[in-house]
């Protein structure tokens, strides 16, 4: 008979140092995404500070936990440096629900390494539901705002020549809205991910988790591509030859440097700038993802073929990606089955 672990009483910070050299370790492997990690860190990290780096991890409690995720809570969020950008004190309450996600992460891997008897969140009050407007910025464009983001991506005549990235915005705009890719799986794609066939051009989405999917390109993404490719990224590569990592990016900067999320996040701000005023408003990268899943679902799409070009493992997560179709809602009143009996009256 096997005697069961011992529990191994170390620190909150002992257990941190060992938890996020895993999370280190995992994101070389590439099961985490470097931004995950980032996130994982700053959380738990944060976790041990309000807390008490000199505690035994497994004296924390449930009503421990409650009491850090308030004074989480009642902290300014330090993305704000002016106050008139967010209404009210504190953070939001999708943020402390982000920050309790990675705390449960945490305690699920110290209850697995045997640093705690049993793990304090089962106790903890359960998440704050998120409630208030939706964020405009990352819910979809409608149809007509997405070909007119399509029409107006490249650049407008830069001041130098060696910075016109008009290809370059075309291809990343045109990938975001069709293939629904998250910022991340773009910025760390390889010219190796992309392969280019006579009759067809795929594309390897190294995903989260380390999973990956490969999607076909529609004729008119290939050839946009084969135009970056052909005409663009040599000159930017010859910019950097000594940077390996240069080198193997799919999207370089005019520098020469493999293009990053905020960049093509810029990129994408200025899209939007250039669009006609009626369709112009704040959009994200992810609101582009949404605005995939949702278009390709009003044109009738099975939701399964959507997950599985999003990367989603259960449909469930891509029908939050789901925005109310455009004209659905006015469709299915005029529908209704007692609208003629109103217009035919006594």
């Amino acid at each position: 008979m096997v005697a069961p672990p011992r529990l191994e009483r170390i620190t909150v910070a002992e257990a941190t140092r060992r938890y996020l050299a895993t999370v280190e370790v995992e994101t070389i492997r590439g099961v985490l995404s470097p931004a995950t990690a980032r996130s994982y860190t700053r959380d738990v990290t944060e976790f041990g500070r309000l807390t008490g780096r000199d505690r035994v991890l497994d004296d924390v409690t449930g009503p421990d936990v409650d009491s850090v995720l308030v004074r989480y809570q009642s902290a300014p969020d330090a993305r704000y440096t002016d106050p008139g950008r967010k209404p009210g004190p504190g953070r939001s309450t999708a943020t402390v629900n982000r920050f309790r996600q990675s705390v449960t992460r945490f305690f699920a891997y110290a209850a697995r390494e045997c640093w705690v008897q049993a793990d304090p969140m089962q106790w903890a009050a359960p998440p704050a539901k998120v409630r208030g407007t939706l964020r405009t910025a990352r819910t979809a464009l409608s149809a007509g705002a997405a070909r007119s983001l399509l029409t107006t991506a490249p650049s407008s005549t830069p001041a130098r020549t060696d910075q016109d990235l008009a290809l370059r915005d075309r291809l990343v705009v045109a990938l975001l809205l069709v293939l629904g890719p998250r910022v991340s799986e773009l910025a760390r794609t390889d010219v190796d991910d992309v392969a280019r066939e006579p009759e067809r051009t795929t594309w390897r989405i190294r995903g989260k988790g380390g999973n990956t999917r490969t999607v076909t390109l529609s004729p008119p993404l290939a050839r946009a591509l084969e135009d970056y490719l052909t005409r663009l990224r040599p000159t930017l590569a010859t910019k950097r030859p000594q940077d390996a990592d240069a080198q193997r990016a799919l999207l370089l900067s005019w520098r020469g440097r493999r293009i990053d999320t905020q960049a093509i996040r810029a990129l994408l701000s200025r899209a939007v700038s250039r669009m006609p005023a009626p369709y112009q408003r704040e959009a994200t990268p992810h609101a582009l993802r949404h605005t995939t899943a949702t278009l390709l679902v009003a044109d009738g799409w099975d939701v399964k073929v959507v997950a599985e070009l999003l990367g989603h493992a259960s449909i469930a997560t891509t029908g939050v990606y789901l925005d109310r179709i455009e004209g659905e809602l006015a469709a299915a009143i005029r529908s209704h089955p007692l609208a003629a009996s109103i217009a035919d009256g006594p």
